[in-house]
């Protein structure tokens, strides 16, 4: 069930002990590495990272009053997940992923098009994770999610 919180700060107070301190860790890799112009919001019930509409204004297309999404982290009933957008519109970077984590996690991949479930915490790999969010501006971002929805 998504979360009412209407901040971060609220959202991961209440979360279940056990799952705080991953979320945090998540928030603050995520506040360290994303590049400038991403802004922390809460939406769709989780921790969101967006473009502004005042970087731009035409927003997500399938609901325009919405910024831009591209990283979103998430306290679901089984498992932490993080959903990056890049993953899902750059095989590249999708590619890149699947290779670092093989190399760096022993814990088996579990990902979908853009989401990466976590159900043990202490197997999400926190310094791949700022890496990966560190890879696209802004700029990139929105260049590649125009290129997506214009195919």
């Amino acid at each position: 069930m998504p979360s009412k919180a209407t901040t971060p700060e609220a959202y991961i107070a209440e979360l279940p002990e056990d799952r705080r301190e991953a979320m945090q860790k998540l928030r603050a890799i995520a506040l360290k590495n994303l590049p400038t112009g991403f802004k922390e919001v809460m939406g769709y019930g989780m921790l969101g990272y967006v473009v502004p509409h005042e970087i731009y204004p035409a927003g997500y297309h399938c609901t325009p009053n919405l910024p831009l999404p591209f990283f979103n982290i998430a306290s679901q009933k089984n498992s932490i997940n993080v959903y990056h957008m890049g993953l899902y519109g750059d095989k590249t970077l999708y590619d890149w992923f699947v290779s670092e984590y093989a190399k760096r996690c022993t814990a088996k991949l579990d990902m979908g098009k853009s989401c990466v479930r976590f159900k043990k915490m202490d197997s999400i790999p926190y310094e791949l994770l700022g890496e990966l969010l560190s890879k696209i501006t802004v700029e990139d971002w929105i260049n590649r999610y125009e290129k997506m929805i214009k195919k």
